[in-house]
């Protein structure tokens, strides 16, 4: 293993410019999160406008979520994220794929995360559906109309899944979880890493589950699942290290959401529904326009995702993934 050299004593006592900007994991987490932001915006503020000229008209005001439309804005939701990832990598000498996408049980982690979403979903709806706070209006597609929407959405959920994880849980949580795991070391505090991760996912989770706040059909319940599901998803992290559990879960938890069962997806509703639906009674038991991620029988189901993952998904990756450090990469890298 290769051990950095200790630098001279007199470097050591002095603090320069240089230390406000950098440390001895390279760029300051606190900066590194700041350009990340900034670098994510500007090409937000660049790419979409050109995404809405080059297609006018894909999707009306106030109007049912076209494929077209879900797909163009989320793939160049994920265009921007991934850029902006790659930049912070490249800048930190890390690679892409060391926050959270380096798994050669990628296909095995995609496909338990998708079936735990379907599972998990369809346990919700049933549950409403017995209690008697959703009903189903029949079927809406049949023939190849239905197999070519399903496709469509499938594929646009996979992009919400990636553009989301990324940036709620990719870059933004490993870093945040470095740059507070720092300061617990350096303050002599035992479990350094793990104050440094959960610390970090409780500030993402809020902020993934606070910028549901502009759909138009959402609730403060609909607003807490979608915090609490986001918690879910970094106990995936914990456990494996790795982003790709939570993406399937993701992308299928939306899919069967919005196409198979018809119902809102926080506070959304899409065109080319398998089928259609709608909740009966008060919000907080049926979900309301918010969907069922609104009631609150979506608590024992998070507690529910949270068992699934402790006891489906074994600890496969070393402490070092939940935040890297550049010497483990150098070494991980050295081992490929």
């Amino acid at each position: 293993m290769h051990q950095p050299s200790e630098p001279p004593p007199s470097s050591r006592s002095s603090f320069g410019l240089h230390d406000v900007f950098a440390g001895s994991e390279g760029l300051r987490a606190g900066w590194g999160l700041l350009l990340f932001v900034v670098v994510w915006m500007l090409l937000r503020m660049l790419l979409h406008p050109l995404i809405r000229s080059l297609a006018p008209g894909v999707q009306n005001p106030g109007q049912p979520m076209t494929p077209l439309y879900v797909i163009m804005a989320e793939a160049s939701s994920l265009a921007c994220v991934s850029a902006s990832t790659w930049l912070m990598a490249r800048i930190e000498g890390r690679r892409f794929r060391d926050y959270g996408l380096n798994d050669k049980q990628l296909g095995r982690q995609l496909a338990m995360g998708s079936a735990w979403g379907v599972m998990l979903l369809s346990l919700l709806v049933l549950c409403l559906h017995l209690i008697g706070a959703l009903t189903f209006d029949g079927w809406q597609l049949s023939g190849w109309n239905a197999i070519g929407y399903a496709i469509a959405w499938l594929f646009g959920f996979l992009l919400v899944g990636l553009f989301e994880e990324l940036l709620f849980r990719g870059y933004p949580q490993f870093t945040l979880c470095r740059g507070i795991s720092g300061i617990c070391h350096q303050m002599g505090l035992r479990y350094a890493t793990a104050v440094g991760f959960w610390t970090a996912a409780l500030v993402t989770s809020c902020l993934f589950g606070y910028v549901h706040r502009s759909n138009s059909g959402e609730s403060s319940m609909g607003l807490i699942s979608a915090g609490l599901i986001a918690l879910v998803f970094c106990v995936s992290i914990w456990r494996t290290g790795s982003l790709w559990w939570a993406i399937g879960f993701h992308a299928a938890w939306d899919w069967m959401e919005s196409f198979f069962y018809g119902v809102g997806n926080s506070g959304t509703m899409i065109r080319g529904q398998l089928t259609a639906s709608h909740p009966i009674g008060r919000a907080t038991i049926s979900g309301g326009t918010t969907g069922p991620e609104g009631s609150i029988l979506v608590l024992p189901v998070v507690i529910l995702g949270v068992f699934a993952v402790l006891f489906t998904l074994p600890r496969t990756r070393a402490v070092e993934a939940v935040s890297p450090s550049r010497d483990a990469t150098h070494e991980n890298s050295a081992l490929d």
